[in-house]
């Protein structure tokens, strides 16, 4: 089963949508697997963000993902890194389709409310930034044979 990281952003836990995209989640069968609310230190921001350290606009992006707590989740499922992306729309809330979570909560490209790995290196990198192995748990949902035929995961 693969797995992405997924981090509800300060401004999804400011204006209470964390319940709202976790539902649209958990109803199109993906299995939570790890999750936690914490506040981003600066130093795990430029190891979060370490490509973007270097750029112009980091600043503003270290204060904004340090402002608030974050809630930093480990989803799995076929195909989940390209599921969640597709889920959350473009990065843009302004350019995100209707119907994607960015095109329906959000009008921001930096306050896009959820960031979600694009890769599976990107997710075994941002996965143990925010968990050990322990914090893990896969699991067996008892309803999983209904989201997924034999074979699928």
């Amino acid at each position: 089963m693969e797995k992405t990281f997924v981090m509800f952003k300060p401004d999804c836990l400011e204006r209470g949508l964390v319940g709202r995209i976790l539902t649209r989640f958990e109803e199109k069968g993906l299995r939570l697997l790890a999750m936690k609310m914490l506040r981003i230190t600066p130093a795990m921001a430029k190891q979060h963000y370490a490509e973007h350290v270097e750029k112009p606009f980091y600043p503003g992006l270290e204060e904004f993902i340090t402002a608030s707590p974050v809630v930093a989740a480990v989803f799995g499922g076929p195909e989940v890194i390209r599921v969640v992306r597709e889920m959350l729309g473009a990065t843009s809330g302004l350019k995100a389709a209707a119907g994607t979570i960015r095109g329906d909560y959000s009008a921001s490209r930096q306050m896009n409310l959820v960031h979600a790995s694009d890769s599976p290196e990107s997710a075994d990198r941002e996965i143990t930034i925010y968990f050990t192995p322990a914090e893990i748990l896969s699991w067996d949902p008892s309803l999983a044979c209904w989201f997924q035929a034999p074979g699928e995961i």
